[in-house]
């Protein structure tokens, strides 16, 4: 018998019932109480039509509802998709006609995209998850359900659909089963070494698996969960106060704000315990920075991608600390418990230690495959084994350090951003006759999306009116933050590929 979502909240109901579960502004509920409103809505799903293996979609902000969706949707029998809050429309759109969910739930705010969706409100039934535009559609369904029996499949069977960028042009659905999410639960409960005391603050996005990780393993371990609508470092650190919270998980950039504000307020912050963080290495000064505001602070630095549930690797528990791990915290760390890992090179033959190579993984925590895409997911799987795309190496001591992003990636403040998605649009506007994009360093970002672009013949590009253009068509951190015009074509190499390396090159000394 498989494991089933529903399974972390059923225990913490029965052996920490009145304890606390959540806080989400005044609201606070047990977990005996948060089972209820769960198992309720899983009934008013079910009022609403929803049955086994229908897909519902979410597109909102950071909350308590969106946490108890978490496991309504399971118990219900229901397949979860979150959407990415920070899409274009047109992008999440996409997504929509692909995943063809039944339902929708949608903060207030985000109600105004809908209507550019051309007739997909139409076809999908719609529910206002927050209260903000007045009548609480979703406190009405729970108050108006009865209890339902919980009908999660389990095992194998789908649980959500998770979409990751378009490297190949188009937005990939990723298929995570109960299993799958469950091993993760218990490899990031082992790893980050969440127990009943710990208290979890929401601050990255929730439609994020990097966040939604700890939904799962806090609540298996009964600690508390607390949450902020969307990243804003002062308001992180007054619930870190307010609420003595010991666990975040933020990516380099996000916690160089949070550092920043400390230092210039004056907050409580001595609960934490230990930042999770990954997507890139914390530079030097930012961990400077964090260490003189936390200097008994735990630094767990990871690697993971969301075709693996998401977690990888984590930093073993005596790297943690700063001082003792020195360089090697830049070191992803070791790989999961029930998880093998191999560095191979383009015949996927195993290369020596220390050589790089492409990091290739398997385990029960490797993803079903993609929503509609047999060809990649058998290219992506082949042999039994997830080819991440991601160029590695192993020290001595078996720590992994990546060594490269997957090809063409560009990571700005934690979101990927893939190049050829972007390139697919500038080359769109009239008068560009190539494209490129790619990432340059920024001190704030991490990376910082760029482009060159090379006119027609007697053409004078309006930069102003390129940006609004890219602008319009996809999300706002996707679209580049400098555009280099060239007189010349782009460079390529000697197999006549587009060289980025040489225009990373050209362009770093002037960024």
């Amino acid at each position: 018998m498989g494991g089933y979502l529903t399974q972390p909240l059923k225990r913490a109901a029965s052996l920490f019932g009145d304890r606390l579960a959540v806080i989400d502004g005044d609201t606070r509920y047990s977990w005996a109480q948060l089972q209820e409103r769960v198992a309720r809505m899983a009934g008013a799903l079910h009022d609403r039509g929803i049955r086994e293996g229908d897909r519902v979609a979410i597109l909102a902000y950071n909350s308590f509802r969106y946490f108890e969706l978490h496991f309504a949707l399971p118990w219900a029998g229901a397949v979860m998709v979150p959407l990415n809050t920070r899409l274009a429309p047109a992008e999440n759109e996409f997504q929509l006609r692909d995943s063809q969910p039944r339902l929708l739930f949608v903060d207030t705010e985000m109600l105004p995209s809908l209507d550019s969706m051309g007739d997909i409100r139409d076809t999908i039934d719609v529910v206002v998850l927050d209260p903000a535009s007045g009548a609480n559609e979703y406190e009405s369904m729970i108050e108006g359900a009865v209890v339902a029996p919980d009908r999660a499949p389990g095992g194998d069977s789908l649980a959500g659909l998770f979409y990751t960028g378009g490297s190949t042009g188009r937005p990939k659905g990723v298929m995570l089963s109960h299993d799958n999410l469950l091993q993760n639960a218990v490899n990031t409960l082992i790893g980050v070494g969440y127990d009943e005391t710990s208290r979890y603050l929401h601050a990255a996005p929730m439609f994020h698996l990097t966040d939604g990780m700890a939904t799962y393993s806090v609540t298996m371990a009964g600690g508390i969960h607390a949450f902020v609508p969307r990243f804003d470092a002062v308001k992180v650190l007054e619930q870190v106060q307010a609420h003595q919270i010991t666990n975040l998980t933020l990516v380099p950039t996000m916690i160089e704000m949070l550092a920043r504000e400390a230092e210039r307020g004056s907050y409580d912050v001595s609960s934490m315990r230990q930042f999770q963080f990954g997507s890139s290495p914390m530079p030097d000064a930012t961990l400077e920075r964090a260490l003189r505001v936390w200097p008994d602070t735990l630094f767990l630095h990871g690697w993971g991608m969301t075709e693996i549930s998401p977690i990888g690797t984590m930093l073993p528990h005596h790297l943690r600390d700063p001082k003792v791990a020195g360089a090697r915290l830049r070191s992803v760390g070791i790989p999961a418990p029930n998880e093998e890992i191999r560095i191979v090179d383009e015949n996927d033959e195993d290369v020596p230690r220390g050589q790089v190579g492409e990091l290739i993984v398997r385990g029960p925590m490797v993803m079903l495959g993609y929503w509609n895409q047999p060809d990649i997911t058998a290219e992506t799987l082949r042999g039994g084994w997830m080819h991440t795309g991601d160029a590695a190496w192993q020290d001595e001591e078996g720590l992994l350090y990546i060594a490269d992003r997957p090809k063409d990636m560009i990571i700005s403040g934690g979101e990927n951003v893939y190049s050829t998605e972007v390139e697919s649009v500038v080359g769109l506007f009239p008068g560009v006759r190539e494209a490129a994009v790619f990432g340059l360093p920024h001190e704030k970002w991490g990376e910082m999306v760029c482009a060159a672009v090379l006119p027609e013949d007697g053409v004078e590009l309006d930069l102003d009116a390129l940006e609004q253009f890219v602008r319009s068509r996809i999300a706002a951190y996707k679209v580049p933050k400098k555009v280099f015009v060239r007189t010349a074509p782009l460079p390529l190499t000697s197999a006549g590929k587009l060289s980025k390396k040489t225009l990373r090159e050209e362009y770093a000394p002037s960024a």
